[in-house]
């Protein structure tokens, strides 16, 4: 309904207008469309209002191809392009966590992606390590632990150390080789890294038991459940809003990003009874003991084997000018 301004304002409901008028006139008021009583449009509102053009948002663009390891990404096909197209909605508008993500990648790719050449591991797989655990030690509710989430049997299977005084799925370096090794078994049980890489999620065993029920092998015909369902394509959002941080709206300056630790080498093959102390005698601390060696889990490092561990020290003064 239009109404009319002009003939609005000779409107009078002074005395003699009854209860029942004045309701009428009231819902007239209240429903009418008063875009022609105000000069000011939509639009200027908006430019009035700063806050609505810092909140906008848009429909974040894809590639037009897309391979994760060399192998080609189907985007032709509608679920594969909408699956990918969710992932990276959601982790280019959750700002505060890609922001972080891009910060800490600056400090432990220089750490995972030799490691990764080295095993003959494609690239793309340092954005699994993303998505796992986003680049920090963490532990899942599944028990999964550190950079690359892994279960204490499995881990154990790998050759790592796991025990209450030295945890080796803390330690980036010997879990990224560990990471290979498994990825590098899977690749050649699957004859593909995307496979390889699902596998890594919902387990080599439960893969095999989807490919004989569905009677397929390829990743993008399979139906992996929620979890898998997502988790290449989270990887693949990682990778694509890596690859160009400023296209997908992160700004980031050099002195912005989390520098890489830098330390030296002490090779240790006794028992340590105080780490603390440890730390004291190479003029550094507990914290910082710690922060350079979180697979250290106690305050003491018994080593009845003469086992030969690498500690990392931090360099002098690093603590304090790393970021001048």
């Amino acid at each position: 309904m239009k109404l009319d301004c002009t003939k609005w304002k000779r409107i009078s409901v002074i005395g003699t207008i009854s209860s029942f008028s004045l309701i009428i006139i009231i819902y007239i008021i209240l429903t009418a469309d008063v875009a022609g009583c105000s000069e000011v449009s939509t639009t200027n509102i908006a430019k009035q209002d700063t806050s609505l053009s810092r909140n906008m948002a848009y429909q974040v663009s894809l590639p037009d191809t897309l391979t994760f390891a060399n192998e080609q990404v189907p985007l032709k096909f509608f679920d594969v392009r909408e699956s990918l197209d969710r992932e990276l909605q959601l982790n280019t508008y959750w700002h505060s966590q890609t922001l972080l993500l891009l910060k800490r990648a600056n400090r432990f790719f220089p750490v995972i992606e030799p490691i990764l050449k080295e095993k003959g591991i494609p690239d793309d797989f340092k954005y699994l390590a993303v998505a796992e655990s986003a680049l920090a030690n963490e532990v899942s509710p599944s028990r999964a632990v550190g950079y690359w989430q892994i279960l204490e049997k499995t881990g154990k299977e790998l050759g790592l150390e796991i025990n209450k005084d030295v945890d080796e799925r803390y330690n980036i370096d010997k879990s990224t080789r560990a990471a290979c090794s498994y990825l590098q078994k899977n690749y050649t049980k699957f004859g593909n890294w995307t496979m390889a890489a699902a596998s890594y999620n919902y387990g080599s065993n439960g893969i095999d038991k989807q490919i004989d029920r569905q009677n397929n092998q390829s990743y993008y015909n399979l139906v992996l459940g929620e979890e898998t369902g997502r988790y290449l394509y989270r990887i693949l959002a990682f990778k694509v809003i890596f690859q160009n941080p400023k296209k997908y709206g992160f700004i980031l300056d050099k002195n912005d990003l989390y520098p890489p630790l830098k330390y030296y080498d002490v090779a240790v093959d006794s028992s340590i009874t105080n780490i603390a102390r440890f730390a004291e005698h190479f003029e550094t601390n507990y914290k910082m003991l710690k922060t350079m060696n979180p697979w250290l889990r106690s305050n003491t490092l018994p080593n009845i084997t003469k086992k030969k561990y690498i500690i990392h020290i931090p360099n002098k003064d690093f603590r304090e000018n790393v970021y001048q």
